[in-house]
């Protein structure tokens, strides 16, 4: 080892840069988990169930649409399977892939049958599922794995 690599490696512990540094990666991932947990609940509860259980609000949302129930059924099964996918590790950055993309097509929807009324909603919502598919890609090359064996 050369004289560099043993002053930066017995020096680097002890620096404040360091051990904030440690700290700083637990809390991101604290909060990266909160946030996929957020959104776990708010794709399960708030978006998924009213088109599973269908109440009248949503109903009358793919009816205005034209797509009609089968569709609502279809988009409601989406978001739950995301929501859970959310939180099995093997399948956070697919998930938060595949729920951008609906709220891709969610906002499309907005725009051009509702006249933009509630366009942000979808588009608020891609940005933090854009950074947990980022964040969690990793977890991608073990997916490929398990599909290969499987």
């Amino acid at each position: 080892m050369s004289e560099t690599t043993t002053r930066i490696s017995s020096t680097a512990p002890e620096t404040p840069t360091a051990m904030t540094t440690g700290r700083g990666v637990r809390w991101a991932r604290i909060a990266l988990r909160s946030l996929q947990i957020l959104l776990a609940l708010f794709y399960g509860v708030a978006s998924a169930l009213p088109k599973l259980i269908a109440h009248p609000s949503a109903v009358e949302s793919f009816d205005h649409i034209g797509w009609g129930t089968g569709a609502m059924y279809t988009i409601g099964a989406l978001e739950l399977a995301g929501a859970v996918g959310l939180l099995i590790p093997v399948l956070q950055s697919v998930a938060a892939t595949a729920l951008g993309m609906l709220m891709v097509g969610a906002f499309i929807v907005q725009l051009t049958v509702f006249d933009g009324q509630n366009a942000a909603t979808p588009l608020i919502l891609i940005v933090p599922l854009t950074v947990i598919a980022w964040a969690r890609r990793g977890h991608n090359r073990e997916l490929r794995r398990l599909l290969r064996r499987g």
